[in-house]
């Protein structure tokens, strides 16, 4: 399936949704990864989960240096979070997971918030 990010972007926030809306917050960050990338393949996307990256530095290859929650249709990073507040190092992450993959958009979701609006944050590099 050949879909644009943002087209991509509208049907990761439905699908998070209804997971929030099915779950409600209070569970483990993996259960809403799991319930996510559910959503996400039944509707005929390709979602691959926990993707191991490596890195360059100083010459050498960093197997395994960071871990993607999901990648989507291999254009957009998810990162997903279970926590209190998002914070400024949660952003970071993100942004520094889209620059080391070259990738442009990343969306961080938090579901513990009681409206999924106040957790879910598009990045963009």
């Amino acid at each position: 399936m050949n879909i644009v990010e943002k087209d991509l972007s509208d049907i990761i926030f439905k699908s998070a949704l209804n997971v929030h809306k099915a779950l409600g917050p209070g569970l483990l960050e993996s259960a809403y990864q799991k319930c996510l990338m559910l959503e996400l393949i039944n509707q005929g996307i390709v979602v691959h989960k926990e993707v191991q990256v490596d890195i360059n530095y100083l010459d050498a290859v960093i197997q395994n240096a960071y871990k993607i929650d999901l990648l989507v249709a291999d254009k957009i990073i998810i990162e997903c979070k279970a926590i209190d507040a998002i914070a400024p190092v949660h952003i970071a992450q993100v942004m520094t997971y889209l620059r080391l993959s070259e990738k442009k958009l990343g969306i961080l979701i938090n579901f513990n918030v009681p409206l999924l609006k106040e957790g879910y944050k598009r990045i963009v590099l």
